[in-house]
Parts: structure tokens; C-alpha cells; sequence
């Protein structure tokens, strides 16, 4: 069984999961980008049953009408999405895993709002909006 961990800037919120990613991508959208002050996030999806944290329990704040996101309220750290498009999953931000590179991107979504300067070396698929099936 595959294990992987993470941790927010300061330390404080502690992930720990027991579970292959679901999916891993990035997303374009500008409320992703406002949550996160990037150009994009970058997230994996897992079963929401396989999440566990540690530590100090993360902030929640619902940002949106059905989406709860997470955050560290020590560091600011983000650290989850949850939308009720996907029930059962919690996307945790690829840059709060302790491996991130274990965690490879393979499609991107909301490319109509991508900013033009952001472009990523790797070809991957892509959608202008949530697949159907974010699966698959």
C-alpha cells in the first residue's frame, strides 16, 4: 500500500494518505488561481476516506457556493479543495506533499482562462472546462 505525506510551510497541518492518486492535474481557473496566488494549482485528487490529518486540523473556508477549501491558519499554507461536483474526494495541493514529484501531472482543465504567459513544458491533454468524468 502506497503512503504518501505532507506537511504546510510552518509545519503545524500534517497530511497523510494511504491511496494512489485518483487523478493528478492542473487547474486554470481563476478561482483556483485567486485560492492559491498563482498562475494555476496544482492538485491530486484522492478518495476522501484514504485522507488523514495530523497535527493541527486546517482551516476551512467555503469559498464558493459548494466548495470548501483548506488552509493552514498559522502559515497561510493551502492545502484542499473539496467541491460537491466530486463527492468523496479531497484534492490536495501537489505543493503541500512532502513528494511532490511522486505526484505527476497528466491534464489540465479551465485552459480558456490559462494565462497566456503560462506555459508548461510537458504536452499534456487538456479540457476548457471539468471533464464529464474528471477519471477518465
Amino acid at each position: 500500500m502506497v503512503k504518501l505525506t505532507g506537511r504546510c510551510l510552518c509545519g503545524n497541518v500534517k497530511v497523510e494518505v494511504v491511496a494512489e492518486p485518483l487523478w493528478v492535474g492542473h487547474c486554470h481557473c481563476p478561482s483556483c488561481r485567486k485560492a492559491t496566488s498563482a498562475a494555476f494549482a496544482t492538485y491530486a485528487g484522492f478518495a476522501a476516506h484514504a485522507v488523514m490529518f495530523r497535527g493541527k486540523a486546517p482551516k476551512k473556508v467555503v469559498s464558493s457556493p459548494g466548495v470548501i477549501r483548506r488552509f493552514c491558519a498559522d502559515c497561510g499554507s493551502p492545502v484542499s479543495f473539496e467541491g460537491e461536483r466530486w463527492p468523496g474526494e479531497i484534492h490536495l495541493h501537489v505543493g503541500f506533499m512532502d513528494e511532490p514529484e511522486k505526484l505527476v501531472p497528466t491534464g489540465e482543465t479551465y485552459l480558456s482562462t490559462r494565462l497566456s504567459w503560462a506555459h508548461l513544458e510537458a504536452k499534456l491533454d487538456g479540457t476548457d472546462t471539468f471533464p464529464a468524468d474528471p477519471h477518465g
